[in-house]
């Protein structure tokens, strides 16, 4: 198809879109130019982050009002998350109005109850259907939406569902409570909250709808249907398959795992544990289910220029057969080329981003930005890595990464920092414990604990926790629940439970006892001790919500 094109602005991933389209057998070409946007037979309109810098850029780069006519011309359209939401007249994140296609704006989730962004998997529910003697050839007005199926979100504002608009909706979601937008559909107009390129083979099917049909739907053909609010929303919680990379003695990238960050083998050889290849190891977890993938850079090529850094050709090799969520953590920091050339970790995380990744995880700048936010006051400077990343990728790009270690006391008066009664006694024993934050790999403490890290990385700007635990990482024993639970209280952005997996029912416990939005594990899944689907499946028959696991291409 000569005729398809992408509106890019700039923000974010689109490498995964452009995968799952070149996956279907389709080339598409971007737009450079206000006027490539006229000759388009068919536009995608991706788009992550902050509806006003969306908008801005819109505008200047002088795409607006082509877009506006585009629209109007009758020619298929399909946007994308905030690509769907400039449709709107606005939203309540900025000032700026939106196409003003569609009535109505986005407005804020209520973190009240639920964690904000809403970022994981979630049912959808049509609001519109071809009548019975209009099931023939041509463009289904669903684009091959399954109820039965589920859909990565990731998003803090969204259109609601009122009476000036209800014509549009093709399909909400519920989070919590709320009712909203997940998708609509009108004439030549289709656009999705969620992202069918994150949603597995089922948001590919989407995709192959799109692309494969006329694009174009006769609102004569269609029966509206009323949406109906739940008691329950249909969000589901996350299993997240975790590798750790290294490169080996030989230089070769393989996915290790060793007990407390040793990741040598201890009997016969000195070797680096090898327990896969990164690509083909993430591609296996996938197909078996896995919900996101995350990949940490531990200890290894770190310091590379940023142009030769390995894992930049790991995300772009394993986004092109893997359709959910990628995330990249470690080093995500400044880097100073051999030339002397430095480039802020803003900069960094744009070159993951461009590669395949979806969002970055912070660890040792993570504290040291929570320092700085302490020590001007508990002020934002707009100046840490967390800021300036968040302020153009969107703060659901921006992932903490904690590794903290237990500090006993045997009374909560002995330390000014917050403590948890702890269900192992200490080596004395004490009842209590701080969580000290940890940098370097956990090679240093630094005098902070988790919750005044959580909570200046929230203001700053993250959109999500990863908790790990060096006392229980490696020791198969079960999640740290106090750890968990009191973070979990702390902030209201989603949290991710790590270190200590060992069993199915770990799982099951962590969502139960914390209400925890995600659990990951690493060395389980890598060495076939607990595989991926038996996780699912318990999780599942003990009445938590996952994500059913996906089928191939239809």
């Amino acid at each position: 198809m000569s005729g398809l094109y992408m509106l890019d602005y700039g923000a974010g991933n689109v490498r995964s879109l452009v995968n799952a389209i070149n996956h279907l057998g389709y080339d598409i070409t971007f737009v450079k130019d206000p006027s490539d946007i006229a000759i388009a037979e068919k536009l995608i309109f991706p788009g992550v982050g902050d509806f006003g810098f969306a908008m801005r850029s819109l505008r200047t780069k002088g795409y607006a009002d082509p877009l506006k006519a585009y629209i109007a011309s009758g020619k298929p359209f399909m946007g994308i998350c905030v690509g769907m939401q400039t449709l709107f007249e606005g939203s309540e994140e900025s000032d700026e109005p939106g196409l003003g296609v569609i009535p109505g704006k986005a407005a804020k989730f209520d973190n009240s109850t639920k964690a904000v962004p809403h970022m994981g998997w979630n049912h959808a529910q049509l609001a519109k259907e071809l009548k019975p003697d209009q099931q023939t050839a041509g463009q289904a007005v669903d684009f091959n939406i399954d109820e039965d199926k589920t859909y990565y979100f990731v998003h803090s504002y969204a259109a609601r569902y009122i009476e000036e608009n209800k014509d549009w909706v093709l399909a909400t979601a519920q989070y919590g409570d709320e009712l909203f937008v997940a998708s609509v559909q009108k004439d030549n107009v289709f656009a999705t909250q969620f992202h069918p390129e994150k949603s597995g083979y089922a948001g590919v099917n989407i995709l192959k709808s799109f692309l494969t049909g006329t694009g174009i739907v006769d609102q004569s053909t269609i029966i509206m249907k009323e949406p109906i609010k739940k008691t329950k929303d249909t969000f589901t919680k996350r299993i997240i398959a975790c590798l750790d990379v290294r490169a080996n003695d030989n230089g070769d990238l393989v996915v290790t795992k060793g007990d407390q960050y040793d990741v040598r083998e201890t009997e016969g050889s000195n070797d680096v544990r090898n327990l896969g290849k990164p690509v083909e190891l993430a591609k296996r977890y996938f197909e078996e289910g896995a919900d996101e993938i995350t990949f940490l850079n531990i200890t290894s090529f770190r310091n590379c220029p940023l142009g030769d850094l390995p894992m930049l050709e790991v995300l772009k090799r394993t986004s092109e057969t893997v359709f959910v969520p990628l995330t990249i953590g470690g080093g995500i920091r400044d880097v100073t080329d051999p030339d002397g050339t430095v480039h802020p970790a803003f900069e960094v995380a744009g070159e993951y981003f461009r590669s395949g990744a979806d969002k970055v995880s912070i660890g040792s700048d993570a504290v040291y930005c929570a320092e700085k936010f302490y020590a001007d006051g508990g002020k934002k400077t707009g100046t840490t890595a967390i800021e300036t990343i968040a302020e153009a990728y969107g703060s659901q790009a921006v992932v903490i990464s904690v590794d903290p270690r237990r500090v006993y006391v045997k009374d909560p008066s002995e330390t000014t920092h917050s403590t948890v009664k702890n269900s192992k006694v200490g080596p004395n024993g004490e009842q209590y414990c701080w969580y000290q934050c940890t940098v370097m790999g956990g090679r240093e403490g630094r005098d902070m604990d988790v919750i005044q890290l959580v909570t200046a990385c929230e203001k700053l700007g993250a959109g999500e926790i990863l908790l790990n635990c060096m006392d229980r990482d490696g020791t198969n024993s079960g999640f740290e629940l106090e750890l968990i639970d009191s973070v979990r209280k702390a902030v209201s952005i989603p949290v991710i439970a790590s270190s200590g997996a060992g069993r199915v029912e770990d799982f099951v416990e962590v969502f139960e006892e914390t209400g925890v939005e995600a659990a990951l594990a690493a060395g389980i899944f890598h060495r076939h001790e607990v595989p991926i689907q038996a996780v699912k499946e318990f999780v599942k028959e003990s009445g938590v919500p996952v994500r059913p696991i996906d089928t191939m291409i239809l």
